[in-house]
């Protein structure tokens, strides 16, 4: 088939992928699966490339499951296109099997809507310091997630042992209730304990508040006089989970300092932190978000893909309706929407713009996310030009 034009598309998998490649007319000319290793997926290449003269290839996924076959098609200087997981989902529906899903079936429909849609994005290769930010923020965020779930099954056990406690302990927001519990856990121990005692074991693990714990933790033991069925349990797993707790913020707390170090060597890092609300954590998931931000565009572009632009929702003679995407970057979302936020409280001209927005009858979610669409373009404009953030200069008005 010297000559002729391929279309390859790829079902990524974690051990094997599927390559199904199709030729102008969209005839199957190869489909076979291949080994995620070096050695299998160089073969699959030459195999499928020795088919034709020009090869345009497409992939479903972008994960570290995928990591392997695109840094070889990278390295060979090979673009790729990308089609969504949920696109292919939506495709295979049209085609022959109806809703029965296969690998090879899907490696199909991906050849084929590459064939057919030329508007797919190209991929583009992410430098190592963008990979390593998504890697360590995707790390803090599983640690996060887990010290959540850990904190709740902590409630659950200290109901076990004393309801009164469980209620008065701020184990989300002051980490001084994971220290005192990691050590006394029964109302009885508490009490003879005394606040005195609590106090100083709390400020000597640099405890703040300490005394206001220690305090609480007292007054809740001291109306429970009765011992609950089971207690002895209870209590040395409440402890266990506490400790749970204090070694998860620890983790989190590394994994801040090492993606702060990472962050700060990206030559945009101090232009996307100079924007108020956006410090390194939000500025970190913000790059690991977009990769290369030199690839935005513009910064409607960037609004669309943090899903902060209506659509049109345009029917008959029904013109003019917009509706909320469904289809953008949760994670950019969230990036821009937590940054409006900090802003709206601590950024008094970003305050005044909420409060406008608010006045003008916008619910309070409404308003943060017409805050956020503005420093869309401020966030925009200060990447494109490399430059800080200064509140007497133009971006400060159109922030506020």
């Amino acid at each position: 088939m010297t000559g002729s034009h391929l279309w390859a598309g790829i079902d990524v998998g974690k051990e094997h992928h599927w390559i199904c490649v199709l030729d102008d007319s969209g005839t199957v000319v190869l489909s076979r699966r291949f080994t995620n290793d070096e050695a299998a997926i160089t073969s699959a290449i030459a195999e499928t490339e020795s088919l034709g003269d020009r090869v345009s290839w497409t992939v479903d996924l972008t994960t570290v499951y995928a990591t392997l076959l695109l840094t070889i098609l990278a390295n060979a200087g090979t673009p790729v296109r990308y089609l969504s997981g949920r696109s292919v989902w939506q495709a295979s529906t049209v085609y022959r099997g109806g809703e029965a899903k296969t690998d090879a079936k899907d490696a199909r429909v991906i050849a084929d809507q590459s064939r057919m849609r030329p508007d797919l994005p190209v991929l583009h290769p992410d430098d190592e310091l963008i990979r390593e930010l998504q890697m360590l923020t995707g790390h803090r965020a599983d640690l996060v997630a887990d010290r959540t779930r850990t904190i709740n099954r902590l409630r659950q056990q200290l109901v076990a042992v004393c309801p009164g406690l469980e209620r008065v302990a701020q184990l989300s927001s002051d980490r001084g209730w994971a220290v005192l519990l990691a050590r006394y856990q029964r109302p009885r121990t508490i009490r003879r304990a005394g606040a005195a005692r609590l106090t100083t074991m709390l400020a000597g693990a640099g405890v703040r508040n300490a005394e206001s714990i220690a305090r609480a933790a007292v007054a809740a033991a001291k109306a429970q006089t009765v011992r609950l069925p089971g207690e002895d349990v209870a209590a040395e797993l409440v402890a266990e989970l506490a400790q749970g707790v204090i070694d998860l913020d620890a983790r989190v707390r590394a994994a801040d300092a090492a993606i702060e170090v990472r962050f700060r060597l990206h030559p945009l890092a101090e232009a996307i932190v100079s924007l108020p609300g956006m410090g390194f954590r939000l500025g970190a998931e913000f790059l690991s978000a977009v990769g290369d931000p030199a690839l935005i565009g513009s910064a409607d572009r960037l609004a669309a893909w943090a899903g902060l632009a209506p659509r049109p929702k345009d029917s008959g003679k029904r013109t003019g309706r917009l509706h909320t995407p469904q289809r953008y970057s949760r994670r950019l979302h969230r990036v821009m929407y937590m940054s409006a936020l900090t802003a709206a409280r601590c950024d008094p001209e970003s305050h005044a713009y909420h409060q406008r927005k608010r006045a003008e009858g916008k619910r309070p979610i409404q308003a943060t996310i017409c805050l956020a669409r503005r420093r869309v373009d401020v966030l925009y404009a200060l990447i494109r030009d490399n430059r800080v953030w200064q509140p007497a200069g133009p971006d400060a008005a159109v922030a506020a």
